[in-house]
């Protein structure tokens, strides 16, 4: 299993459609055969144009899968007349001890 960070910067006026975006893309991952195990949006408390998408996901393939997909590409150009700046994103994967 892999965790990934997305960050986002929202423009003023746009955050409502940035989370009812988040929402219908968070369902449609959950129903098709993504690899995706679920998604948390976070709004930053000090800055609240700012957001944190947690996802975690049952492997990087899988992630990287979703990264050139349509559904991927579409929410891109969606995020366009919304974001802010380029968003970026940290992949991270679960520490065990050996």
């Amino acid at each position: 299993m892999i965790n990934v960070g997305f960050y986002y910067r929202v423009k003023k006026g746009k955050t409502d459609e940035f989370e009812k975006i988040f929402t219908q893309v968070t369902k449609k991952l959950m129903e098709g055969n993504t690899g995706i195990i679920g998604a948390r949006l976070y709004k930053s408390v000090e800055e609240p144009n700012e957001y944190l998408i947690y996802t975690e996901w049952n492997s990087v393939d899988d992630f990287k899968k979703f990264m050139m997909s349509e559904d991927f590409r579409q929410t891109t150009a969606i995020g366009k007349e919304i974001i802010e700046g380029r968003p970026t994103h940290k992949v991270f994967k679960e520490f065990t001890e050996a």
